[in-house]
């Protein structure tokens, strides 16, 4: 089903890639222990667009990350992305902890043979955008889990990529500080105008953050539902009290339920 602007139909409209930064066109994924993880997936994402999936665990979510990275080959179908240009943030901020923050943000563009002056101006910025200027030499032991995802998510942008992938960034953060933390990604996503495909577990998170949720089924994954959030950016942290944003909360846990059975 479909919520736009509040009217629901039925079947998802998962296929149009038309202007498309990634796409995924029928795609299935079926690993060599013959585990069948994803099902025939169609869905495209355009610049400005925050995509995110919910699901159950084991569904396959992670695994369309991996496949629009290049760490996974699908089986069957097709997967479209300059994957010259995408961000990758994991559900571990995966930081060296023999380099500073200064030195963890400038790893990629080390890695991108960057000039050395262009990569110390563009690392200062970088660590301007996620609000960790000061702490540029610190190391990660010296941080909290909100700073390293902060550092985590600057290192990813560094390269300007036009596609972000965000693996569960926030899951093992504190309430408050996965709310703060949204914040300060919607303000990058609006900022930076990437596209942006999110993986979460939490129904109010998918809603606060997205343009468009899509609903996983259980294994192998299938987009069983799609909603469009009609709600406009810059998103305020009283939205998550509004009865709208309740009501389209709802209708995603309803839809997740089904995914389920």
């Amino acid at each position: 089903m479909i919520l736009d602007g509040g009217n629901m139909t039925d079947a998802p409209s998962t296929n149009n890639s038309a202007g498309a930064v990634l796409s995924f066109d029928h795609m299935s994924m079926t690993f060599p222990d013959g585990t069948r993880a994803l099902d025939d997936v169609s869905f495209s994402i355009r610049p400005g667009e925050f995509v995110t999936v919910v699901g159950p665990s084991g569904c396959g979510k992670s695994t369309l990350l991996r496949i629009a990275s290049n760490l996974e080959k699908n089986t069957s179908g097709h997967c479209e992305v300059d994957r010259g240009s995408i961000g990758f943030v994991f559900q571990d901020a995966t930081l060296m902890p023999w380099r500073t923050v200064r030195r963890n943000v400038e790893l990629i563009a080390e890695l991108h043979k960057m000039e050395k002056a262009e990569r110390a101006k563009a690392c200062t910025e970088a660590i301007e955008l996620v609000g960790l200027s000061g702490f540029e030499d610190k190391y990660p032991r010296q941080l909290s889990g909100g700073m390293k995802m902060r550092a985590s998510l600057a290192r990813s942008l560094m390269m300007k990529p036009k596609v972000f992938l965000f693996d569960e960034p926030f899951g093992a953060l504190d309430e408050i500080t996965r709310e703060r933390l949204n914040d300060e990604l919607l303000r990058l996503f609006q900022h930076e105008g990437f596209a942006g495909l999110f993986i979460t577990h939490s129904i109010t998170e998918a809603v606060y953050m997205s343009t468009k949720v899509l609903v996983m089924s259980s294994r192998p994954g299938r987009i069983t539902d799609v909603f469009d959030v009609p709600f406009t950016y810059p998103r305020t942290h009283d939205l998550r009290y509004e009865p709208e944003f309740a009501e389209l909360c709802g209708q995603v846990s309803h839809a997740l339920r089904g995914a389920h059975q």
